[in-house]
């Protein structure tokens, strides 16, 4: 058997402010929406140009407080060819949370403090 990963889920808690960050941090654009027809969720899968992969935002209704993400060592990671204009970009930005120089990688953390790595092309 064969697999091909297309997807990665992440819960928010604010969906319009998630794809705000994504659309402008990474330029990831909806692709697909599901909406739940009593209104208790709301799906919406996002894409860049270059990805074959989509990161998957599931809101729900009822939520009333922010998610504990506890030791937060999971993320997903992204690479580009101009690391070093994006590193500038997300540090205007002001969600770099973490850099690693010896490993040339850093860290960007979105509205829910889901953390994101992006890694160099090479």
């Amino acid at each position: 058997m064969k697999f091909g990963m297309y997807h990665t889920c992440i819960t928010v808690f604010d969906l319009e402010k998630s794809m705000e960050f994504y659309d402008k941090a990474l330029g990831m654009k909806p692709v697909r929406t599901i909406d739940a027809e009593d209104g208790s969720y709301k799906i919406v899968f996002l894409s860049s140009e270059d990805s074959t992969c989509q990161l998957e935002l599931t809101w729900y209704r009822d939520r009333e407080t922010p998610y504990n993400l506890g030791d937060n060592e999971i993320h997903a990671g992204f690479r580009t060819a101009e690391f070093d204009e994006a590193l500038a970009y997300h540090r205007e930005m002001g969600c770099v949370c973490f850099e690693n120089e010896a490993m040339g990688i850093y860290f960007i953390s979105d509205p829910d403090g889901y953390w994101m790595e992006i890694v160099p092309v090479r």
